[in-house]
């Protein structure tokens, strides 16, 4: 048996140890890169950073017990279908807590729950289980949101993704994946043509008529797309596993996190008409400037 699948089994039967291995050794020295955002002057990093691993954690020890249970769902909408599970509230419920303990004078914004709304510049952004049907389906490619935002501007993120035992972070200009008690600094792949990309989206089936004609096209530019990753491919991406995620209809809770986690390893993201992603919308997150360019060019007319 290979070296990888031994890592790969070990990480499916212990993989809260992973976080919890990962917030032990996690190296707190890291390099700002040099397209870091203006972070504000009276914002400690550190207690950023702890607060945001702490409530990974929390989280993950909600929602893994959950997975692949046979866990209850219900149905937030009349017609159609989207889903929650108790996972997802009480994981939000967790989250919240530790925030606002540490932060008490920061506003909160969570999918589950109210917003608290605060006269603070920072607020936070929460997505308890983004890929709620991946979740139910048991597939492991949902993950806990949480990100900090600064006057509307996403300023650091986290996915964590306990039954993997993965967290991906991105703060004060570096982009990290912590697994096994191991930590790697991540870079985007660099591509720069469609015609090399590897193209991610969660189903066509979100994108409006027009969108749908445009993704096609692109699609068929592409040297591979897939679907179905949620919140995970943005992540593979910050990684330089694929090269560009293309979504409709994002809310602020699904994007905000990941925003810095792709930016700080190199990758753009902005809205189909290339304007400012935070706050959700129709999103294109890509490898290169060049990239990115290619693909607003397609979808940026629908």
């Amino acid at each position: 048996m290979s070296k990888y699948v031994i890592k790969c089994l070990a990480a499916v039967r212990a993989p809260l140890e992973g976080i919890r291995g990962a917030l032990k050794k996690f190296d707190k020295n890291i390099t700002i890169m040099s397209h870091e955002k203006n972070l504000p002057e009276n914002l400690d990093i550190e207690a950023v950073r702890s607060t945001l691993l702490e409530a990974a954690r929390a989280a993950g020890e909600i929602t893994l017990p959950v997975f692949r249970s046979g866990a209850v769902v219900d149905n937030k909408e009349d017609q159609g279908f989207d889903p929650v599970t108790r996972a997802d509230r009480d994981a939000e419920l967790a989250i919240r807590e530790i925030v606002e303990r540490e932060f008490p004078e920061h506003g909160i914004v969570g999918e589950e729950y109210p917003d608290k709304t605060s006269d603070s510049p920072f607020s936070w952004i929460i997505d308890p289980i983004d890929g709620t049907r991946a979740f139910i389906s048991g597939v492991p490619v949902w993950g806990t949101l949480i990100g900090l935002t600064h006057k509307g501007r996403a300023i650091g993120g986290l996915m964590s993704q306990p039954f993997t035992g993965e967290i991906y972070l991105g703060l004060a200009g570096a982009s990290t994946r912590l697994w096994d008690n191991e930590k790697s600094r991540l870079s985007v792949s660099g591509v720069q043509k469609l015609a090399d990309a590897i193209l991610f989206t969660t189903t066509p089936a979100l994108f409006s008529r027009p969108q749908r004609a445009a993704f096609d096209g692109l699609e068929n530019k592409v040297r591979l797309s897939r679907y179905g990753c949620d919140c995970y491919a943005y992540c593979l991406l910050a990684a330089g596993h694929i090269d560009l995620v293309v979504e409709p209809g994002l809310n602020i809770y699904d994007i905000a996190a990941l925003i810095p986690i792709i930016e700080y390893a190199g990758g753009r993201v902005t809205t189909f008409e290339g304007g400012v992603p935070d706050g959700g919308g129709d999103i294109i997150a890509a490898a290169t400037p060049e990239l990115h360019r290619q693909a607003l060019d397609i979808m940026g007319s629908k």
